[in-house]
């Protein structure tokens, strides 16, 4: 070896000795139907999560894993907080103050499309109040740095116990000048840690988003194997996947007080006599909505909603599985559930 090329080598080492591993939580926190679930998907680099034009469409918190070389983020996709109307929706806003309680940065989703109003108003409150040093100034670090001092004299990264990092999301839908009236209204609006811009649908900015989410986690080891991309159990994920085909499926003729649980996955018995290599897993799904009437909405016209949604989700189903699975869809009636304690608890909220 030369000694230029041993210089070279010392300075790799020196370099890969100088890029700390760093792991932890991510927060993805907004209103409802802000793209906290596409920012998710879109960063992970599959479903993780449902993702639908209609509010309320999360109603779980969801921990994506992604995985890079020097880092692994454990992104926890959360309900929207919103002003609950019914019980449900108290246990979601319940979920969210859990899924905040030891998270290691928050990521706050502010579209661009719409203004800023009460909603993101309470949520920034809320945050301040579990996660502010102190009253937070109205002036934030711009995206990348952090550093700007904020309109009361003190720096952005100062006003906060863990980074808060204002998404701007759907900027797709803002040409040039009205992005940066956007952000320039972001930055007013709270003392962030960083303020970015992204379109998850359109994966415009990703990597500036991906990058200040490591830059903001502690250094600490690979808490899951490489290939692990979520938390959920194999019933939770085909669940939601239920849940979203109907989503897609019957779009504004869904009742929204839709709630699926897979009750059993029920493989062959390869010691039974009439065992048949060709028998498929058995996934049993009950569906349940509040009233009679809605019944028929989900089933369809000659059981055509169930069909299409069987067939939309075979291949994934299959591979949540590992085997081929046959998907078997009941549609029950359970009366109010979304403001009855017993019924949500046996609905998993």
């Amino acid at each position: 070896m030369t000694q230029g090329e041993s210089d070279r080598s010392a300075e790799a080492e020196t370099t890969g000795a100088q890029t700390p591993y760093r792991s932890g939580f991510v927060a993805v926190v907004g209103r409802p139907n802000v793209g906290k679930s596409t920012l998710t998907n879109a960063l992970i680099g599959t479903q993780i999560a449902i993702a639908s034009s209609r509010p309320e469409t999360t109603r779980k918190a969801i921990r994506g894993i992604l995985t890079l070389e020097h880092a692994q983020l454990v992104l926890v996709d959360t309900p929207g907080i919103h002003r609950p109307r019914t019980l449900l929706g108290q246990r979601l806003n319940d979920m969210v103050d859990e899924s905040l309680s030891d998270v290691d940065a928050i990521a706050f989703l502010l579209p661009a499309d719409q203004e800023i109003g009460p909603g993101d108003t309470m949520i920034l409150s809320r945050l301040r109040s579990q996660y502010g040093k102190g009253q937070a100034g109205a002036h934030a670090g711009a995206a990348g740095t952090g550093e700007r001092p904020s309109s009361d004299g003190q720096d952005a990264k100062d006003v906060w116990k863990v980074p808060v990092i204002a998404v701007v999301t759907k900027i797709d839908t803002l040409d040039r000048e009205a992005l940066i009236s956007k952000l320039i209204e972001v930055e007013q609006f709270g003392a962030f840690t960083d303020i970015v811009p992204v379109s998850a649908l359109k994966h415009d900015n990703l990597d500036e988003v991906r990058s200040l989410l490591v830059d903001a986690m502690p250094e600490g080891p690979k808490m899951y194997p490489d290939e692990q991309l979520s938390e959920e159990r194999p019933e939770d994920t085909i669940a939601e996947l239920v849940r979203g085909a109907f989503l897609e499926e019957l779009d504004d003729e869904l009742p929204h007080s839709l709630a699926v649980v897979v009750d059993s996955v029920i493989y062959p018995d390869e010691d039974a006599e009439a065992y048949n290599a060709t028998d498929k897993v058995r996934v049993l799904v009950s569906i349940y909505v509040e009233r009679d009437s809605q019944k028929p909405i989900i089933i369809g016209k000659g059981a055509q909603h169930l069909v299409q949604v069987k067939k939309r989700l075979r291949t994934p189903v299959n591979r949540i599985i590992g085997s081929k699975a046959k998907l078997e869809l009941h549609v029950k009636v359970s009366k109010g559930w979304q403001s009855d304690p017993k019924k949500l608890a046996k609905l998993g909220f």
